[in-house]
């Protein structure tokens, strides 16, 4: 994956009140990691239907780390799993570990 997480969007949504970008991230920080965990857990039981959902909640958190194109493939990935197609899986995946490693740096 090409695109890197960052915080520009958080930032300027903040306005400068650091107290915001906090609480923000750490929504982020404490939702993230139990939404990855859900999401492998479902895969590996094949609840491809409600894999999807938790695409779907990660998929805005990934346009609010500056992930534009990971956004894009969330958005194919969880409709491909509506359908029962996990061809993406791999690719969604890359991203969900780029995603944690930011996240574990930035904490």
């Amino acid at each position: 994956m090409g695109e890197k997480p960052n915080l520009n969007y958080i930032k300027e949504i903040a306005g400068g009140n650091e107290e915001f970008e906090k609480k923000f991230l750490s929504i982020i920080q404490a939702e993230f990691p139990n939404e990855k965990k859900d999401y492998t857990r479902l895969l590996q039981e094949q609840e491809l239907e409600e894999s999807a959902k938790v695409v779907h909640k990660i998929k805005h958190k990934l346009g609010i780390l500056g992930l534009n194109g990971a956004y894009k493939l969330a958005i194919k990935y969880e409709e491909d799993l509506k359908y029962g197609d996990t061809k993406l899986k791999d690719e969604f995946m890359d991203v969900l570990t780029t995603v944690e490693e930011f996240i574990l740096k930035i904490a």
